[in-house]
């Protein structure tokens, strides 16, 4: 903890992010968060091997693959000229420190970078491997450069820069680590697994990222991270894009077509990294001081409510971690998200959203949306995204049972117990929101689900549904009089229920107290988005990528900083009409 003028500054981690079936992890990009009084870490995307590293620097902190970020708490009387000042305008004072990192946890006395078990230890040392081809800065955060990074825009424009956030400079003082970790995958114990092509390349005295992907994949990580953020849903972010001509030979669907891509970095910030595998490494292998230690050192660093030197400081982190996987999931279901790979070690301990691989947000609501076609028994179809978080959350209980009393493991069971209670509160309260309901009625669970059943029986477009129905008159709805423009809504309108379900929304609208139309439409397109990133806006944009031309790419940053709000270059671009033609038989794997 630093003191700082009229500030105080904490550590963020920051690390470089990449895509790769190999053990090996990549240092090409990195992404950053700030959130006051918490750590933060870098991630960088690449084609190598894992990297964990922190960088120091009095005011100003981050980097590339996993990087600790801690956040300023902010003054609110400084003036905007006072905090331009403190923007840094070069990376020549700039630094990471892995101090805070390996003081407290064990790393790995192998120096050397291969693929191997490794065992008592939480990180191994790996520098990433630089690409051979030259780089092209794609697209930045502005945001994240200058709120969480202390980075005036105008570094991004440097040789410097690029170099950090592709992996081919080590900022003095980053030591680049690779976290280890296990995880139960599609329900089944992989035994170790840990980052294989991300970097953790430090602690930010104020920031957060992660590894080496392809550009499609680079693409899809920077923009839904950003896209997340900006729909107010807790997530990893994405600091840059850097793309090289260096070739990186993917088989994208695992069917035997090995293609020759172009590799990419993002540099994305978090919190932290640790996720429910990074426990259960050390419960599999009985390396129980180690999990306790780190068990401590998560609850210091990331649980401000927990004393560490409570007896029941355990039961305590995972009523916690209950409690906000089931706020997070039902956060993706309010916006249709469906993660794609909800193994336990891509569940966040912080409960924050990360690894965007082959995700998908819901175009024809279908509560067995798939989105990875590698899901071959639609394990995790979005309809059963509350049921792993059960299952996930139960692997980290019996992660944790080697540490607890038997009272202890009776009350985490009963902790336990409550999640679908504390997943369908947050549900209902998220869903009356999207319908405009105040207050409470007997029938609303009911009306919520006719209409989805509606919606599911016409096939009828999750995301614009919601948002018409914020933009539709009552009195529209009334005479069932459904203009052209409400194309989602006229789809419905064709099912031989819609005017039973729509008899029943407005007589529960009267029920609102000092609520009007408009103050209902207004408070509706507040939390229905007009824009998503479905895939194929996603796959339009890489199209262009590969020719060079990142307009797309630009645009949708743009667009999707601002969901709620119409933007007329997204309504020209289609972005609120029915998907393409082109694009109905769109597919991810775990690859993407």
């Amino acid at each position: 903890m630093l003191q700082g003028a009229r500030r105080t500054i904490t550590n963020f981690p920051v690390a470089y992010l990449g895509r790769s079936r190999t053990r090996s992890i990549g240092f090409l990009s990195c992404c950053l968060i700030r959130r006051l009084q918490f750590p933060r870490l870098l991630l960088l995307g690449v084609t190598c091997h894992a990297v964990v590293c922190s960088l120091w620097r009095p005011g100003l902190a981050g980097s590339a693959s996993l990087l600790h970020l801690h956040s300023n708490k902010s003054n609110p009387e400084q003036g905007y000229c006072e905090r331009e000042v403190r923007l840094a305008s070069s990376l020549d004072f700039w630094t990471l420190s892995s101090e805070n990192l390996i003081a407290v946890l064990p790393i790995d006395p192998v120096k050397e970078n291969y693929v191997r078990k490794v065992k008592n230890c939480v990180f191994s040392i790996a520098f990433p491997t630089p690409f051979k081809s030259r780089v092209h800065l794609v697209a930045v955060s502005k945001q994240v450069l200058e709120d969480i990074l202390d980075l005036d825009l105008s570094v991004s424009e440097t040789d410097d820069f690029i170099q950090l956030v592709s992996g081919e400079k080590i900022v003095p003082g980053s030591i680049p680590l690779a976290h280890r970790y296990g995880g139960h995958q599609f329900g089944i114990w992989a035994d170790q697994l840990g980052d294989g092509r991300a970097h953790l390349i430090g602690i930010y005295m104020n920031r957060n990222g992660d590894g080496r992907a392809v550009l499609r994949s680079s693409v899809r990580e920077f923009l839904c991270s950003e896209a997340m953020y900006y729909l107010r849903i807790p997530t990893s972010r994405a600091a840059s894009l850097v793309v090289s001509d260096d070739a990186v030979w993917r088989d994208q669907f695992y069917n035997g077509n090995v293609v020759k891509e172009r590799g990419a970095v993002v540099l994305r910030v978090a919190k932290s990294w640790f996720r429910i595998g990074s426990l259960e490494i050390l419960a599999h292998y009985g390396e129980l001081d180690l999990l306790r230690m780190l068990l401590d050192f998560i609850i210091q660093e990331h649980f401000p409510s927990i004393d560490v030197k409570e007896p029941n400081r355990y039961l305590d982190f995972f009523s916690t971690v209950v409690s906000e996987t089931a706020q997070l999931i039902a956060l993706w279901m309010s916006v249709g998200f469906a993660h794609g790979v909800c193994n336990t070690d891509n569940f966040s301990l912080l409960s924050i959203t990360i690894d965007y691989g082959p995700f998908g947000f819901m175009e024809a609501y279908n509560p067995d949306f798939v989105p990875n076609t590698s899901d071959d028994e639609r394990r995790y179809k979005i309809g059963n995204q509350a049921n792993i978080g059960m299952f996930n959350l139960n692997k980290l209980l019996q992660a944790l049972n080697p540490l607890l009393d038997p009272r202890q493991k009776q009350l985490a069971a009963q902790i336990l117990e409550g999640y679908p209670i504390l997943y369908d509160t947050r549900f209902r309260e998220l869903f009356k929101a999207k319908l405009g309901l105040l207050g409470k009625s007997k029938g609303d669970d009911d009306l919520i689900a006719f209409l989805l059943h509606l919606m599911e029986k016409t096939e009828a477009d999750f995301t614009m549904t919601f948002r018409q129905l914020s933009e539709i008159t009552q009195s529209q709805l009334q005479e069932l009089s459904i203009p052209q423009q409400f194309w989602a809504l006229k789809m419905i309108s064709k099912h031989k229920l819609f005017p039973a379900w729509v008899s029943q929304y407005l007589l529960r609208l009267k029920s609102n107290m000092n609520d009007s139309d408009s103050e209902r439409r207004k408070r509706m397109t507040t939390v229905n988005p007009r824009y998503v990133l479905k895939n194929w806006m996603v796959e339009s944009a890489v199209q262009k990528a590969e020719r060079n031309d990142f307009s797309e790419v630009h645009l949708l940053q743009q667009v999707l900083r601002r969901p709620f709000q119409k933007h007329s270059a997204a309504e020209t671009a289609g972005y609120s009409s029915p998907t393409p033609s082109w694009a109905k038989d769109l597919r991810v794997s775990c690859s993407s």
